[in-house]
């Protein structure tokens, strides 16, 4: 593959909270703690104090690696080295979407691979592990039971409730079969097929499933996949668990942060509540609200009392899940971790959190976007090169485009730029008349104008629109280029799964990713 890259605020598809983000903004510093760059990777490796027990970490992973057969030898090695004290993670994290879900969940992972690689070669003395953290908590069922491969939906249609790890994968079938069938046949696709029938056939649940699937896309590289969903690690973060829902401290920390956010002009991305925990047990994920002087958890009869809910969370810590505003603390409690590789909501929501972070004494990560891509097929490739068009004019809105197109392309003049600069004069000339005869008639006279000059310009667009009709087969294929790269109108990462991708590339697909992105210039990547 080749690759261009352009910076973020050229595709017009980013919100300027992360334009601002990316350019370091001043008044974003309260916010972070570092922003990503080399010399702040070397002012927080040497002030990082980690207080995770490595050991139990690594124990952990231990066990949870035994569905896997063989792990790879750069898995084993960065799993034994994570009990080192000179070795930290650079973890991502996302919901166990069937499949993978859309390119982006692929394209984190990388990010997080080739900065811990980035890292290597800049700090020789330190190890740098790749950590993809399973959302096997979430229990938003409806976001991961579908995914787009070829501009064709595939969704695991069926009602279940409680975290989403823990879903049996016995009612995939239809959908399995569907995906495959999409990837047709040839050594790319049989190879695919048959990781994927192994993942969702051969584990029983939906993390395990997704652990093996993840691990055969990334174990070479040394990827660590951490499923937090664990009692023992739960354990480390009690004190935190106890603590914030009875004082609510991460509500007052996150609110106050909102306020001054919302005063520099960036919208909070999500809301923080009183209570940021669920409770967690079997097929139920509830909220815990204070209510009546009592710990209910919504939807049951469950009740406690603060003496009762403490004890409670000493025995069975992993029954208590932190949402989306409490997972970020959760896991840097545990991990031995320096960056985290986020989207561009969660890089916003990050902003949020610093204060809870500060309150309760540990350490925040550097936040770093992770790489965006574009994946140019050879078939769309050919038709830019036909329409003379560069991979950068795809992000031009598709009506301009084919102005531009035709303005470039036609044999007659469609402007009327000439003819209206000799009407003005005429109408100079009228209003000059019309002011000696009577003044109070110029305002008449500038109405005439105006409305002339209005339908001018509409007879322009005629002209414009009709002679785009003799370039029907470009107006076509814009439309056709667009559709495929900006598939339901929106990046194509953000949409169509990356199984075709793999088809027509293999393992080198994953490869050329390594390769071509570069974490820290922050730009977008095209890759043809």
């Amino acid at each position: 593959m080749e690759a261009q890259y352009i910076n973020y605020k050229q595709t017009g598809c980013f919100s300027p909270t992360i334009i601002r983000y990316l350019a370091e903004d001043e008044s974003l510093k309260p916010f972070v703690n570092e922003f990503a760059n080399i010399p702040s990777f070397e002012k927080i490796i040497k002030q990082k104090n980690t207080k995770c027990d490595r050991d139990l970490l690594v124990n952990v992973l231990k066990n949870q690696y035994q569905t896997i057969d063989k792990p790879s030898k750069k898995l084993s090695t960065n799993l034994h080295n994570l009990q080192q004290t000179n070795t930290f993670t650079i973890t991502t994290g996302h919901q166990l979407n069937i499949f993978t879900g859309p390119l982006y969940f692929i394209f984190k992972i990388v990010t997080a691979i080739k900065l811990a690689e980035n890292l290597k070669q800049q700090f020789p003395n330190y190890n740098f592990v790749p950590l993809y953290w399973m959302a096997t908590e979430d229990h938003d069922f409806e976001e991961i039971n579908h995914t787009y491969i070829g501009g064709k939906k595939i969704i695991w249609d069926i009602k279940t409730t409680g975290a989403t790890g823990r879903i049996s994968t016995k009612t995939i079938k239809k959908a399995l079969d569907q995906y495959t069938q999409i990837l047709g046949s040839g050594l790319n696709a049989d190879a695919l097929a048959d990781v994927i029938n192994t993942a969702y056939t051969q584990f029983s649940t939906l993390a395990n499933a997704s652990r093996y699937l993840v691990n055969q896309l990334f174990g070479q590289y040394g990827l660590v996949i951490l499923d937090a969903d664990n009692a023992e690690l739960k354990a480390q973060f009690a004190p935190i668990i106890k603590q914030d829902i009875v004082q609510q401290n991460s509500f007052n920390n996150i609110s106050a942060s909102d306020k001054k956010l919302t005063a520099i002009g960036i919208k909070p991305q999500v809301t923080a509540r009183e209570i940021n925990f669920f409770y967690l047990k079997d097929d139920l994920r509830e909220r815990i609200i204070f209510d009546n002087n009592s710990y209910q958890i919504i939807g049951t009869n469950l009740k406690f009392t603060q003496q009762e809910l403490l004890t409670q969370i000493d025995k069975h810590p992993e029954q208590f899940s932190p949402n989306a505003v409490l997972r970020p603390l959760y896991q840097e409690v545990i991990l031995p971790n320096i960056a985290y590789i986020g989207g561009a909501a969660e890089v916003t929501y990050w902003l949020q959190l610093k204060a809870t972070f500060d309150f309760y004494g540990v350490y925040f990560p550097i936040v770093m976007l992770r790489n965006s891509a574009m994946i140019i097929p050879q078939k769309v490739q050919h038709k830019l090169q036909k329409l003379q068009l560069k991979p950068t004019n795809i992000f031009t809105e598709t009506l301009t485009l084919k102005n531009n197109f035709t303005q470039a392309h036609t044999t007659h003049n469609l402007s009327l730029a000439e003819e209206w600069r000799s009407l003005n004069c005429i109408f100079e000339s009228l209003k000059l008349r019309t002011h000696k005869i009577d003044a109070s008639l110029s305002p008449s006279a500038e109405a005439v104008k105006t409305r002339l000059h209005k339908a001018i310009k509409n007879l322009e667009k005629k002209l414009l629109k009709a002679e785009k009709r003799n370039f029907t087969e470009a107006m076509a294929d814009i439309d056709k280029i667009k559709n495929l790269l900006f598939p339901q109108l929106q990046l194509q990462e953000r949409s169509e799964n990356f199984g075709l991708f793999y088809v027509q590339y293999g393992d080198d697909f994953i490869a050329q990713l390594i390769k071509n992105f570069k974490p820290l210039d922050f730009k977008f990547t095209i890759l043809q």
